[in-house]
């Protein structure tokens, strides 16, 4: 019996011919992030970020004063503390002083200039990642391809990817509490043994989530409620609990985030930065750029065919298609954000699942032709927009 069951494990990790296509859309991706991050300088955003990240990290008892000091954490400390970290390791293993001047710091950023964009390269994948099992699972092979491969050639996500931001890490966090939401709510049928694993896991992507952006984390526990109310019929009651669960713990990591500190924590409630209000700025500026005209194609053609479609109008379909929709006309009002970006893995997602659907219609040939040429089309714009990421 134990031999069946290590032999069942082995079968469920095989990397075979789905994973290795998942990979080489992300190896693409990784491809585009490191092109742009060779051919970038560092700017004064990049400094600032990687010098505020190290002052928490090496001086945690003076947080507040980071506040006037940097001038500029507003959103979340998690960016900065990814900025910060590889410049703080870089002194901690060379042996230097804890002191140094802002141009030893901007002379020692300079030579490790990579490490500072590296973690948000590696949340971009990770995002990608993400995106590619959730539609795998909903849609089936040709959906994530799909889905995947429109994230990949989006040069807004190319973009996110390669300068230190709160953006792309709110947008991971959320993508992964809502989905994660959804696998709580199906679980709750199913036996209480499954249940711990996706709670902890939950927990730790809303921490994460609040620990970017507090707007996202507003916005990740009231999706939950709402996905969870859908899907966990006959079991809500529970519900309740586990939000108070959910609230603590994110909250305790939030305030892990900042040091422990009372007085830099309570910036994150005597600010703006959970401030929300509806704006189509966003929206306008991304479906107006060149760069991003065959994804709305696609996008616009998704919609077309879940209006006229009813086996496209299911709950795999609708939920990326409510949250894309609603955090494309979102914004931040206390401080500057780009909800719209928190939107697309949502929305790549719905097209995804709705061509899917029409791939197995009588009408497949036909889609098949226009899937790849969406793919390549907006390949060739993102390829050609690189050059105007560089910073």
């Amino acid at each position: 019996m134990s031999s069946h069951r290590s032999h069942h494990r082995l079968r469920k990790f095989r990397f075979e011919r789905p994973q290795k296509i998942a990979a080489l859309l992300l190896l693409i991706l990784l491809g585009e992030c490191l092109w742009v991050s060779a051919q970038s300088y560092l700017t004064q955003t990049d400094y600032q970020y990687a010098r505020c990240g190290r002052e928490i990290w090496e001086h945690p008892e003076a947080l507040p004063g980071y506040f006037t000091t940097c001038g500029n954490i507003h959103d979340g400390t998690l960016a900065y503390r990814a900025a910060g970290l590889p410049l703080t390791l870089e002194r901690m293993l060379a042996g230097k002083s804890s002191k140094a001047t802002p141009w030893e710091m901007r002379h020692e950023l300079t030579n490790i200039s990579f490490l500072l964009r590296l973690p948000f390269i590696l949340a971009g994948l990770v995002l990608g990642a993400c995106l590619w099992w959730v539609t795998r699972r909903l849609f089936g092979n040709e959906g994530g391809y799909l889905a995947l491969a429109l994230y990949c050639f989006l040069p807004s996500v190319v973009r996110a990817s390669t300068v230190p931001n709160n953006e792309i890490l709110a947008a991971l966090g959320l993508f992964a509490a809502v989905y994660l939401a959804i696998g709580v709510g199906h679980a709750l049928h199913g036996p209480r043994r499954k249940w711990r694993p996706r709670i902890v896991l939950l927990t730790l992507a809303l921490g994460f989530t609040a620990a970017a952006h507090i707007a996202a984390f507003e916005l990740a526990l009231l999706l939950l409620v709402i996905f969870m109310a859908w899907v966990a019929e006959g079991r809500r009651s529970y519900i309740p609990t586990l939000l108070i669960v959910w609230v603590v713990g994110g909250l305790f990591l939030l305030f892990a985030s900042y040091a422990f500190s009372p007085d830099a924590f309570s910036y994150v409630f005597r600010s703006a930065a959970g401030r929300i209000w509806f704006s189509i700025n966003g929206a306008e500026w991304f479906f107006r750029n060149p760069a991003n005209a065959a994804f709305s194609v696609a996008l616009a053609g998704a919609l077309v065919l879940y209006a006229a479609a009813r086996r496209s109008r299911y709950f795999g379909n609708t939920t990326p298609l409510i949250v894309g929709a609603v955090l494309m006309v979102l914004m931040t009002t206390g401080v500057q954000s780009e909800m719209w970006l928190w939107s697309l893995p949502f929305l790549v997602a719905f097209v995804g699942g709705v061509f899917a659907d029409a791939l197995e219609s009588r009408w497949r040939k036909v889609f098949v032709v226009a899937t790849w040429a969406v793919v390549v089309a907006q390949a060739a714009l993102c390829w050609a927009s690189l050059p105007g990421l560089i910073s």
